[in-house]
């Protein structure tokens, strides 16, 4: 039988790959892997486990993917964050995509 070491780091490797996947999953394309974020709500937290695990877990994930992580609690909810520089043509990309969504939104409620 495994010992009590070995079982907590199996359950952190197991965290650790969901949130990389769920974090993975929150990633547009076009923006290559830049503007990640993740949030986890209060129920989503309860049923990963300690809040420290988690946002240690979660910074692990946000380096397997490349991503400058960072982690804000926010009420009952918790924000991962990538807080890497973006290049220019992304950062437009983005902004271009954000104006349109704003004309839109205009123009279906006035």
């Amino acid at each position: 039988m495994p010992d009590k070491d070995e079982l907590a780091r199996r359950r952190h490797e197991k965290l650790v790959e969901r949130l990389e996947s769920l974090m993975r999953a929150s990633l547009k394309p076009e923006y290559q892997g830049y503007y990640g974020q993740l949030v986890l709500s209060g129920d989503d937290l309860a049923e990963m486990g300690e809040l420290k695990d988690v946002r240690r877990a979660a910074r692990e994930a946000g380096h397997r993917l490349g991503w400058k992580p960072a982690t804000r609690l926010v009420g009952d909810r918790l924000f991962v964050l990538d807080e890497r520089e973006v290049p220019e043509e992304i950062q437009q990309l983005a902004e271009n995509a954000a104006a349109e969504a704003m004309d839109r939104a205009r123009r279906e409620h006035p």
